[in-house]
C-alpha cells in the first residue's frame, strides 16, 4: 500500500505491506514465545533498556520529524513536539518503574501484599492523527511492565511508528516489540479476537472501538479505549477574552488542522459575548497560514487523507446548503499548489441548530460552530446532549464557577480557560459515555498492563 504526502498527493512517501491474518498470527506466535523470558527480567533491566532506546530515538529526532510531517501533514513544530513527548514518556516510565514494581503491603493484621506481574501479549492499535505519541503512551508502559507488544499503526500514517520501532528493537530481545501493518478489518480484528492477546489498547473512532470490544469479549481481554469526542466549550458572560485566551482557544480548535479527538468542536457562548467572540476568533483565524508542514511559515497543515478531506468539506457544503453562515479565514501559503494537497482554510459556522450534523458529529477538521445561549443551565444541557464525553471547557473569570459547572458536565476531563491538553504525561482521562474506558495517571498506566494479585501470609 502506498503512503502518500497529504500536502502533495502525487508524492509516495513509502510503501507498507498489507499483512494477512496468517502474518498477524505469526507475529503473535513470536511475541508469545518472547514473553516467556522478557516477563521475568527485572524492572531495573527493563528501565535501562527503555532509557537506551530513548537516547537512540532522540539522536534520530530530526529525521523522524521530517518523515512524520511528510506522511501526516502536521507542521514541523507540532510533529517534533509529538515525537519529543514520546521520548520523554519513555524516560518518565523508566524512572517510575522500579518503585512501581515493589510489592505493596495493603493489610497488616494478616499480612497481604499486592504484587504485580505482566499479562502477556499486548496489542496496541493506534490512529493516524497522532500515531507516534498515541502508540507510545500505550506500548511504553506495556513493555515496561514485562509484556511483549504487537503494534498495528494506522494505514494512512504508519511509517514513523515503523521507523521508531526499527530504532528501538536492538535495545530489546527479539520479538518483544513488533509491528504489523494493513487494514483494520484484517490486522486489527485478528489481534482483537486472538486468545493469546491478553490486553488491547485502542485509540480511534467509537464505531471501531465497539467492534474491538465485541471481538475482545470472547476471551475477556483487558481493554483500554480512547475513542471519539465532540468536545464543547462554554464561554460564560464574564469570560476573559483577551489575546492570550483567544490564542489558547484557537489552538484548541485548529491544532493538527482540527484532527484531534480532544479539540474544541462546538462553542456555546453567552449571548452578551457572542459577537465579540466571533469577531476575535475571526481575526485569530485570519492569522493562520495553511501550507506544507515542512515550510517554516506554515502554522496549519493539510488534512491527512482524502476520506477525511471529503467528509469535512462535505460538512461545510451541507452548512451552506442549509443557509448557515460559513466564515472562512486564513491565508494560503502557496495558492499555485493548493489543489495538489488536502488543504482547507479554517472556518467558523454560525446559525447551526443542536440537531445539525455540524453540531452532532465529530467533525475532525478545521471548523467550529458557535452558538449563543441565554442561561447557564441551558448551555450545560446542550453541551451534555451528546453520545460523547471526552473533554469540555469552561471559560470564565471565576475559578469556583468553573469547578461548579465541571461537576455538571459529562466529560472525562474539564478545563478552565483552556482545553484538551495535560502538560504532565503521567495523566490521561480518556472519557466517559462512548468516548472511552479506563484511566491513566502515573502508576495507573502501568497497572493497566499488569495483573495485580494478592499474596497473603
Amino acid at each position: 500500500m502506498n503512503v502518500i504526502n497529504p500536502a502533495r498527493c502525487s508524492e509516495v512517501v513509502g510503501q507498507v505491506l498489507l499483512c494477512s491474518e496468517a502474518d498477524v498470527e505469526k507475529a503473535i506466535d513470536s511475541a508469545q514465545a518472547a514473553f516467556k523470558t522478557w516477563s521475568v527480567t527485572t524492572a531495573e533491566e527493563r528501565a535501562s533498556r527503555l532509557r537506551d532506546a530513548a537516547r537512540s530515538l532522540r539522536a534520530a529526532l530530526p529525521d523522524l520529524t521530517t518523515l512524520f510531517v511528510r506522511e501526516n501533514g502536521k507542521p514541523l513544530r507540532e510533529a517534533e513536539r509529538d515525537i519529543q513527548r514520546s521520548i520523554e514518556l519513555m524516560e518518565i516510565v523508566a524512572a517510575d518503574l522500579p518503585e512501581w514494581s515493589k510489592p505493596v503491603l495493603i493489610e497488616k493484621k494478616q499480612p497481604v501484599w499486592a504484587r504485580k506481574r505482566p499479562r502477556g501479549v499486548t496489542a496496541v492499535i493506534s490512529p493516524w492523527n497522532s500515531p507516534v505519541l498515541l502508540s507510545f503512551k500505550r506500548l511504553v508502559p506495556a513493555l515496561a511492565t514485562g509484556n511483549t507488544v504487537v503494534v498495528k499503526p494506522a494505514s494512512y500514517c504508519p511509517l514513523t511508528v515503523m521507523e521508531c520501532a526499527r530504532i528501538m528493537r536492538p535495545h530489546f530481545p527479539p520479538s518483544v516489540l513488533s509491528v504489523v501493518t494493513g487494514h483494520g478489518s484484517v490486522v486489527g480484528e485478528t489481534l482483537a479476537k486472538d486468545q493469546r492477546v491478553r490486553a488491547i489498547a485502542f485509540t480511534g473512532s467509537t464505531e471501531t472501538g465497539r467492534r474491538i470490544l465485541e471481538l475482545a469479549a470472547g476471551s475477556v481481554k483487558k481493554v483500554f479505549m480512547e475513542l471519539g469526542g465532540n468536545d464543547p466549550a462554554l464561554v460564560l458572560g464574564d469570560a476573559i477574552l483577551d489575546e492570550q485566551a483567544i490564542n489558547r482557544m484557537t489552538n484548541s480548535i485548529l491544532r493538527a488542522a482540527g484532527q484531534v479527538c480532544i479539540a474544541i468542536k462546538r462553542i456555546y457562548v453567552h449571548e452578551s459575548r457572542s459577537q465579540e467572540l466571533v469577531e476575535k476568533l475571526e481575526r485569530s483565524f485570519d492569522r493562520i497560514v495553511v501550507g506544507d508542514g515542512l515550510m517554516p511559515e506554515t502554522t496549519m497543515g493539510p488534512l491527512n487523507n482524502k476520506s477525511q478531506f471529503d467528509f469535512v468539506t462535505g460538512l461545510l457544503e451541507q452548512c451552506r446548503r442549509k443557509g448557515l453562515t460559513v466564515i472562512t479565514r486564513g491565508r494560503k501559503l502557496a495558492p499555485e499548489t493548493w489543489e495538489q494537497g488536502f488543504f482547507m482554510l479554517p472556518s467558523i459556522v454560525l446559525g447551526a441548530g443542536d440537531k445539525d450534523d455540524i453540531v452532532r458529529c465529530e467533525q475532525f477538521g478545521p471548523l467550529v460552530p458557535i452558538m449563543p445561549f441565554k442561561e447557564e443551565h441551558e448551555a450545560i444541557a446542550r453541551a451534555n446532549d451528546s453520545e460523547y464525553g471526552l473533554r469540555a471547557s469552561v471559560w470564565t473569570a471565576r475559578s469556583e464557577r468553573a469547578q461548579e459547572l465541571a461537576d455538571r458536565l459529562e466529560a472525562g476531563a474539564v478545563f478552565h480557560n483552556n482545553h484538551g491538553i495535560f502538560q504532565d504525561l503521567h495523566i490521561e482521562f480518556p472519557g466517559i459515555k462512548q468516548s472511552g474506558l479506563s484511566r491513566e495517571s502515573r502508576y495507573a498506566a502501568l497497572d493497566h498492563y499488569a495483573d495485580i494479585y494478592g499474596f497473603a501470609e
